[in-house]
């Protein structure tokens, strides 16, 4: 019997073969790599992470599967301190897992009593219910000489110590920490859309990943590279810089009745709009006001030929691509009946609000909200977007979180995007900086982490500030004691530089295997080589600018290595990787070098448009 096998196949039995077919290439290639190697005897943190909303659970599921084939029999599902979505996830391991012995959080006699099957406990990351499961384990000989496999959901979320900088430790880090104890062996999987605060953890904190595993999206996903591609805006992206509140919410309303009307003309039973503008629960029920008053105005003017018309351009701009696009004069009927029959609702997500998910599950829905329209929280059919929550320090995790119609449901043909000029660039860079991580994740390389200024990785409390090393963009780096592996090979690299011109461009990985002929204990070379390769990893024939310069008498322990000149000459190269070599006469006992003889020193200037995060 394998686990992993019957999983996968009753997936295909309900049609859905390419998110089985992917599921099992996760899970093996986890049990391979990972699961296969495992000792038995140490704790060991790893990372699964995908796309937002791209089935994270499924194939999270499948890896649990695959564990059992390999001889764990326990895990916990830490899930985020929400009772609906905890309740949410235990309902759906006990329809997926048949195989399993699925608990939920009060259920610990079942948990005692599970036989020869696996066993899975579902639980919130809430400290009360922590607390008493790392009692529970503590309190049975069940986990004596077996490991224990331990899935966080969104482990970014509230797992990690909030109080690093203050020398304590916040509740939740600490049972979960205790339950890792209880364990005589155990791997810890944390798994997120969004991994920027757990890369950028330190080794010695114990919640660094020590492997790290990404797995595709299927075919149909819609995620960052559909809405923010590198090079272009796509046509569905509607500007918003120069209108008023009112109009805004006059054309999202035009444009969701025209979507409403295709979808539910194709036999879909939900349509829902989210808007996005602020976390204060005053500006929902403004917005939320707007919403109401366009609807009004639309119903009241429903026989005005220009209004129609506005309709009409609307409905120019569909193209379906999962239904036959429906005549104008169907589509226009059936906006009027949804307006006159009062057939939507106007939803409110906040902590004051009594709505909740039941009020967006079917029908014609404009959801309004803040904080609450994050971390797992899905809509149905989202194909209009309006997005205008700004903040004096964004943190891209916490952006990117808000992306909710990423996701596998959506018509490419449907969807549209209201957002300002200035937020759609900053999703833009966190999408590219993304796809950064998931390249440098395939390749196995150690993962840096770059963004422009004023764009937070993630939140500050769960970063140790005595480890972490935020570089600036435009800053000039150099070792103070470097070592030349190979003098001359160095020096018949950059035989053909004569010495006196401007920055040459040359391709980053001819600036990576410079860097490679250096050493300096007290300089991070393969962070600086990690970094640039990041780039790499964006754009594979990217460059830089390498500058060349000889015969220079720098006093050994200078701040500063470049020449007023040669400052200027590189810094005119602002969104560019420039290094500058400078063979230093290390043999004049004036400047005194400890090697007492030539040496190349590199200069290292970063690109003005990031600044660089890593741990040191």
């Amino acid at each position: 019997m394998s686990y992993l096998s019957d999983y996968v196949e009753r997936m295909r039995s309900e049609g859905k073969k390419d998110f089985a077919d992917s599921i099992e290439k996760t899970a093996k290639e986890m049990g391979e790599k990972e699961l296969s190697k495992f000792d038995y005897a140490s704790h060991q943190m790893g990372l699964l992470f995908g796309n937002i909303q791209s089935g994270k659970t499924g194939h999270v599921f499948g890896v649990i599967c695959e564990a059992v084939d390999m001889g764990f029999p326990f895990f916990l599902f830490l899930t985020t301190d929400n009772t609906t979505l905890q309740e949410q996830t235990y309902d759906r391991a006990k329809k997926e897992l048949t195989d399993f012995v699925v608990c939920d959080e009060n259920e610990e006699q079942k948990f005692r009593n599970h036989g020869d099957k696996p066993v899975i406990v579902v639980v919130k990351k809430n400290h009360r219910v922590l607390k008493a499961w790392a009692n529970r384990f503590k309190n049975t000989n069940m986990l004596l000489g077996n490991p224990l496999f331990i899935i966080d959901d969104e482990a970014d979320a509230a797992s990690l110590n909030t109080k690093v900088n203050q020398g304590e430790v916040s509740s939740i880090n600490k049972y979960l920490q205790e339950i890792i104890d209880t364990a005589q062996s155990s791997i810890y999987l944390q798994m997120t859309g969004t991994p920027q605060s757990l890369l950028l953890q330190s080794i010695d904190s114990g919640w660094h990943p020590l492997f790290v595993d990404y797995f595709e999206p299927g075919e149909k996903y819609l995620g960052g590279n559909f809405f923010f591609p590198k090079d272009s805006i796509p046509s569905f992206v509607r500007f918003i810089d120069k209108e008023d509140s009112k109009a805004i919410a006059h054309k999202v309303v035009v444009r969701h009745l025209v979507v409403t009307a295709q979808l539910f003309l194709t036999g879909h039973k939900v349509s829902n709009c989210l808007i996005h503008k602020s976390r204060l629960q005053a500006d929902h029920n403004k917005t939320g006001d707007d919403i109401r008053k366009a609807i009004n105005e639309l119903s009241y003017n429903h026989d005005d030929p220009a209004l129609k018309e506005e309709f009409r351009q609307e409905y120019d701009t569909l193209a379906p691509e999962d239904s036959p696009k429906q005549s104008f004069d169907d589509i226009y009927q059936c906006i009027q009946d949804i307006l006159r029959k009062m057939d939507y609702s106007v939803v409110i997500l906040n902590g004051a609000s009594a709505d909740g998910s039941e009020e967006y599950m079917t029908g014609c829905n404009f959801v309004v909200g803040g904080t609450n329209l994050g971390r797992g929280v899905t809509f149905g059919q989202l194909h209009t977007f309006y997005y205008a929550r700004t903040s004096k320090h964004p943190q891209a995790d916490t952006m990117w979180q808000h992306n909710r119609m990423f996701g596998y449901d959506r018509d490419k043909g449907l969807v549209s995007l209201f957002i300002t000029h200035q937020l759609y660039n900053l999703f833009a860079e966190i999408n590219e900086t993304n796809n950064a991580i998931v390249e440098q994740a395939r390749k196995g390389d150690k993962i840096t982490i770059s963004y422009p200024d004023g764009l937070n990785p993630t939140r500050e409390n769960v970063l140790d500030k005595s480890l972490l090393n935020i570089l600036q963009g435009n800053s000039n780096h150099f070792p103070t004691n470097p070592h030349n592996n190979t003098f001359d090979d160095i020096s018949q690299m950059v035989a053909q530089f004569n010495g006196t011109e401007e920055p040459q461009e040359v391709p980053l990985k001819f600036i990576i295997k410079l860097l490679d002929k250096f050493e300096d204990d007290d300089f991070n070379f393969e962070g600086y080589k990690g970094i640039i390769k990041s780039e790499l990893n964006k754009t594979p024939l990217a460059t830089g600018m390498l500058m060349v310069r000889r015969n220079r008498n720098i006093t050994y322990g200078s701040r500063a290595l470049l020449s007023e000149n040669d400052w200027i000459a590189t810094n005119k190269f602002k969104d560019k990787f420039v290094l500058t070599l400078y063979l230093v006469n290390g043999d004049n006992p004036d400047l005194n070098w400890p090697e007492g003889k030539k040496l190349w020193v590199p200069n290292i200037k970063l690109p003005a448009t990031n600044n660089i995060y890593m741990i040191n």
